[in-house]
């Protein structure tokens, strides 16, 4: 059960009432550092195009910065702040979140660059190591631009789509912002909004139904950007997406020894003002050239997802099912469905964990990419917040024109919480 307690973001939330200040709140909100380092020393064999090979053993890190801080008023009420930062984009660290919070009893309220309410609630599957399959995939060995998939790497764009653009066989490139990959990392977060600035409310955990928490969030701009104080965003751009609407429900229980978690949510990405003829590129084998969007297979539209998740913990036994669905924003052959099922055993220090993914996103034309991987893997926790991982994953791809691409690989690697 502590494992479904820990994965919840079930927070306490914003106390109405009016600010009384306390003698020692003069200095406002005192920070704290904290963050995360993941590194991996990476076999792997994977099948490349002709003339490439990949590097069998790397070595591959992620690491983040955190700052935050809060306090609480003498009525109850938190305020809070906290900034994420990726340290290693070499001589620069790009900020991923910065958002404050108010909370207290009558729920919770994010203002910034954060993640929305369903990703928040979301429910993930148990995983090998959550680094490698979890519902965010910070760890990824394949190395597609090698691959006879290298041209489908950049993937369907969904931003700002006016303008001049390429595209390979099987897949679409616009031009702009917001790009949605198909290979960077193998994801099952429901995250359509990212860390664009918007307004979150969680309700507490309520009461009356013990383990329920709803979340509502709105996004004016979904650029995936962080505003200063230069000016609003202007509206009604041609294939551009704005206002972003979520809606999620989680519950979290337990009952004599048996924990579960079961959640869903759903978002919708409205896309401000249809695009001009001529802004799209399309070769699929059958269509080359320059066209509207409404001439074509693929007219953009409003962008929706969904997703549903369960985990069940039985002693020390986790079992659960994750599925997202996400029409990507464009009409006409290009869904992605996405379902994750794992399981894991805890014993002390040691977890044993497995899990199986398959993701299908239909492609331009009438092909579609078929993705199969399984991970399985054991953390060990040799301190607090410290944990030696390793795992083994094969991943195979399949589309009818592209041929297949596979690759095996075996990660041996540490996190530390800092």
């Amino acid at each position: 059960m502590k494992k479904l307690l820990l994965s919840s973001v079930a927070l306490c939330g914003l106390a109405f009432a009016a600010p009384a200040m306390a003698g020692d709140h003069d200095g406002g909100v005192k920070l704290d550092l904290g963050g995360f380092y993941k590194g991996y020393l990476t076999y792997i064999d994977q099948d490349t195009s002709a003339g490439l090979e990949e590097r069998n053993l790397d070595w591959l890190q992620s690491t983040e910065i955190h700052i935050g801080g809060e306090t609480t008023l003498d009525n109850g009420l938190t305020i809070g702040t906290h900034f994420e930062f990726e340290v290693d984009g070499d001589e620069s660290a790009d900020v991923q979140e910065s958002y404050a919070y108010f909370s207290g009893a009558y729920g919770r309220i994010n203002t910034g660059a954060e993640n929305g309410a369903v990703y928040l609630l979301q429910v993930a599957a148990p995983s090998a190591d959550s680094n490698v399959d979890g519902i965010r995939q910070y760890v990824n060995p394949v190395n597609y631009a090698i691959t006879d998939y290298s041209g489908m790497a950049d993937g369907f764009t969904t931003g700002e789509f006016i303008g001049a653009t390429s595209a390979t066989a099987g897949a679409v490139n616009f031009a702009g912002t917001g790009t949605v990959s198909l290979f960077t990392e193998l994801d099952y977060d429901d995250d359509v909004s990212g860390y664009s600035n918007k307004i979150t409310y969680l309700t507490p955990v309520f009461p009356v139904f013990s383990g329920f928490q709803a979340g509502f969030s709105y996004t004016p701009e979904n650029d995936g950007s962080n505003r200063e104080l230069d000016g609003v965003h202007a509206d009604d751009n041609a294939g551009q997406y704005g206002d972003v609407y979520e809606i999620a429900l989680r519950y979290a229980g337990e009952f004599d020894g048996f924990g579960v978690a079961l959640g869903g949510g759903f978002t919708h990405n409205q896309l401000e003002a249809d695009i001009a003829a001529g802004s799209i590129y399309i070769e699929d084998g059958t269509t080359a050239g320059f066209q509207a969007a409404e001439d074509t297979n693929i007219g953009l539209d409003d962008r929706q997802s969904w997703n549903v998740g369960m985990d069940l913990d039985i002693s020390a036994f986790g079992l659960g099912v994750a599925y997202v669905a996400d029409d990507m924003g464009i009409d006409g052959n290009a869904d992605r469905d996405t379902v994750v099922v794992g399981l894991d055993y805890t014993n002390g220090p040691w977890k044993l964990g497995a899990s199986y993914l398959n993701q299908q996103q239909e492609l331009i034309g009438t092909d579609e990419l078929d993705t199969d991987r399984y991970t399985g893997g054991v953390v060990y926790t040799y301190g607090p917040g410290m944990t030696f991982r390793g795992s083994i994953s094969y991943i195979d791809h399949e589309t009818d024109t592209l041929g297949d691409v596979e690759a095996t690989s075996v990660l041996l690697g540490t996190q530390i919480n800092f």
